[in-house]
């Protein structure tokens, strides 16, 4: 677990490893766990690397009533879409250099924060999803139907503001036999997920398609999406789902390996065939409501802030990738060219809702207990911070 964290300290510059007292915006990077799981929107290989520093960031004075907002992402797109506020907030910074980031002054344009904010980034979403229910985070990056999923459980006390990933999903093969979905009859497909989104989709989509699961088409379940690149490494002929950003960096590591499907395009497809217009939302941000209810305004700059941060990412990829490097999610050579695959964005308001609505009752129809047993209410959709 990758945890970015701050100090309300002034003046004081004992450094250590864990520690930097800055002003209230500085920000510290912990060391990077070895992070075993992967789940959907997510992703770690052997080459990640991790950053630890703190910057000044800002001129906002300390006062006693600063609100910090302490956000969770996992390390695949929805982190990813996270780097130009992190840099904004000094999060990346090099150890030795207080000034900037790698790649110089805010580069997302975002500017002057109002709000302290404390970032962790994990491999799982299982790692954080207990830390939102404890009151420890008060926001994080998570599966769409776990969102779901945690609304129920947590009786209504979270609530989704964006949708920060639309399709991350691809389907991977060694050569040129697969070009529509009609092609997986007959094969076998390595993925992990099961019980999630990766699952639910790729159920729809085959479903759509005429091709019944486990039937027309086998579905090896692994543990992780490292299993399913062993598994394509080991036999060209292997079929595999896997999620960005390591869908990429798979092509790098196996001779002749294209992405054959995105399966947004094969979900929309097999959407507008149905004559609905409910499109694959993969990642979504929940809020604790109290937190909304206590902090709108504060809820509103860091929308505000994140959908800057998602335009600097989608605009430029070069430079951000380099900022999703130091921030230990993948290297920057894959980020870069996985980037315009992630399909990263910050969807709000009533967009967001009927998105996001769409997407989870084709879910509920198909399994309601994907979505936690049953709908979430409409107090479910944050349209605005002052209504939670």
């Amino acid at each position: 677990m990758n945890r970015i964290g701050h100090t309300t300290n002034a003046g004081s510059r004992a450094m250590s490893v864990s520690q930097m007292s800055v002003s209230r915006r500085g920000f510290v990077m912990g060391g990077l766990g070895i992070l075993a799981g992967l789940t959907l929107a997510s992703c770690t290989n052997a080459d990640d690397h991790s950053a630890a520093g703190s910057a000044q960031a800002g001129s906002a004075p300390t006062t006693s009533d600063a609100v910090t907002m302490r956000i969770g992402a996992l390390k695949g797109p929805t982190g990813m879409g996270l780097v130009g506020l992190m840099d904004a907030t000094g999060a990346l910074s090099a150890p030795d250099n207080d000034a900037a980031s790698p790649v110089g002054t805010d580069p997302a344009g975002i500017g002057s924060l109002a709000t302290t904010y404390e970032f962790t980034l994990a491999g799982s979403a299982d790692e954080l999803a207990p830390r939102l229910i404890q009151g420890d985070l008060d926001a994080l990056c998570v599966p769409a139907n776990l969102a779901a999923t945690l609304y129920q459980r947590t009786e209504g006390n979270i609530v989704v503001s964006n949708i920060n990933t639309l399709g991350v999903l691809d389907i991977v093969e060694a050569g040129q036999t697969i070009q529509t979905v009609h092609d997986l009859a007959g094969r076998t497909i390595h993925s992990a997920g099961r019980g999630s989104t990766p699952q639910y989709a790729l159920e729809y989509i085959l479903r759509a398609a005429g091709l019944e699961p486990g039937t027309d088409v086998s579905i090896e379940w692994h543990s992780e999406h490292a299993e399913c690149l062993a598994a394509l490494q080991a036999d060209p002929t292997a079929v595999c789902m896997l999620p960005q950003p390591f869908a990429t960096s798979a092509l790098s590591k196996v001779d002749g390996a294209r992405i054959a499907i995105d399966l947004s395009e094969a979900w929309n497809d097999a959407a507008a065939s149905a004559g609905s217009d409910a499109t694959l939302v993969t990642g979504v941000t929940v809020v604790r409501r109290a937190f909304v209810q206590d902090h709108p305004d504060a809820v509103e700059e860091f929308l505000d802030a994140y959908a800057r941060s998602v335009d600097f990412v989608n605009d430029d990829p070069a430079t951000a990738a380099q900022l999703i490097e130091a921030a230990g999610i993948i290297d920057a050579t894959v980020a870069e060219r996985a980037i315009p695959y992630c399909h990263i964005v910050c969807t709000r308001g009533e967009t967001m809702h009927s998105e996001l609505e769409g997407y989870l009752q084709t879910l509920a129809d198909a399994d309601p207990s994907s979505v936690g047993g049953s709908m979430p209410d409409d107090d479910f959709y944050l349209v605005d911070a002052t209504s939670a």
